[in-house]
C-alpha cells in the first residue's frame, strides 16, 4: 500500500521538486520563473507551496495565500492546485484541500476559496461534488 504525506516545501531543492507537476497547470512557467516567484510570493504574500508525497514521490501540489478583504474578511485563497495527470482521480486533490482548510482553521482563517478557468469543468465538477464548494462569483481581469 502507497504511503502518502503532504508538507510544506521550504526550500529551493523542495520548489523545484514539485515544478513538474506544477508546469501541468502552469505551463507557460520555466524552472527558473518558476522558483523565482514561489521565493517572491513566500516572502511577500505568506504563500505557502504544499506537495503530497506517494512513496516519496510528489504526485499533487497546492499554492495558497493568506488574504484580508472586506467581502471574506481573513481567509485563504487556494492560487494552484494540481495532481499528477497520471494520479488524477485517487482523492489527492481533495486531501490536498483538506490540509489547506486544516491549515486555515488552525491559524485562524475562517474562510478557503478558488477560482477556476472557465474551460476546467472536471475541476469546477471537484470543486462542488467532491469539495461541496458553492460558486458565489465570477473572475475578471
Amino acid at each position: 500500500m502507497a504511503r502518502t504525506i503532504i508538507r510544506i516545501l521550504k526550500n529551493s531543492q523542495e520548489i523545484k521538486e514539485a515544478f513538474p507537476i506544477m508546469k501541468q497547470l502552469r505551463a507557460h512557467l520555466n524552472e527558473a520563473s518558476f522558483l523565482q516567484l514561489v521565493q517572491e510570493a513566500v516572502e511577500k504574500e505568506g504563500y505557502q507551496l504544499a506537495a503530497l508525497y506517494e512513496d516519496e514521490n510528489i504526485v499533487a501540489v497546492t499554492g495558497f495565500m493568506p488574504m484580508i478583504t472586506l467581502y471574506n474578511g481573513r481567509s485563504i485563497w487556494v492560487c494552484d492546485l494540481v495532481t499528477d495527470e497520471e494520479k488524477r482521480s485517487k482523492g489527492y486533490g481533495k486531501k490536498l484541500l483538506n490540509f489547506v482548510h486544516l491549515w486555515a482553521k488552525e491559524n485562524g482563517f475562517g474562510i478557503v476559496s478558488l477560482s477556476s478557468g472557465l474551460q476546467r469543468g472536471d475541476a469546477h465538477r471537484f470543486y462542488e461534488d467532491k469539495m461541496e464548494y458553492d460558486k458565489f462569483s465570477y473572475v475578471f481581469f
